[in-house]
């Protein structure tokens, strides 16, 4: 049975920077996790950040960095490789991630401005998943995710 990573605020666990889950209610995703196809990561808390932590976003520079000035692109790396970790260990080649974070975004994260702005662009996690042929969804695409996966 085919492994899927899965961001862990989708799964309900609060992990995002605010402390809080963006919990995903769908069967699929249940009837995954009941049978065990499911490898959870939250790729900022892998790369050491805390929860709560600052809102952060990618600048132009593609640097990360946080609300207050902080550069914690150095987290969000290392959370990006243990992601990638996970899937070469478990064999993965699909992701469900949070769309428009600065770490899971596949389609959309946010501007750098920190003024509630979208652009198009992937996070940390998903470009470095992309790059090695690892597949990624968000919410918004979990229809075509299922479609591959039954």
């Amino acid at each position: 049975m085919e492994k899927i990573l899965i961001s862990g605020c989708l799964l309900g666990l609060n992990v995002r920077y605010d402390g809080k889950a963006k919990s995903l209610q769908q069967t699929t995703i249940m009837k995954w996790q009941q049978q065990g196809r499911l490898i959870v990561v939250c790729p900022e808390v892998a790369g050491g950040l805390s929860i709560p932590r600052a809102p952060a976003e990618i600048q132009g520079d593609g640097l990360v960095v946080t609300q207050d000035g902080q550069d914690v692109s150095q987290a969000f790396s290392f959370g990006a490789e243990h992601a990638l970790y996970l899937c070469q260990q478990h064999g993965i080649r699909y992701a469900l991630l949070k769309e428009s974070s600065p770490s899971c975004g596949s389609s959309n994260i946010y501007d750098g401005s920190f003024s509630g702005k979208k652009i198009f662009g992937m996070g940390k996690t998903a470009a470095l998943l992309t790059e090695h042929g690892i597949k990624v969804f968000s919410e918004q695409t979990i229809d075509k995710l299922v479609a591959l996966t039954v």
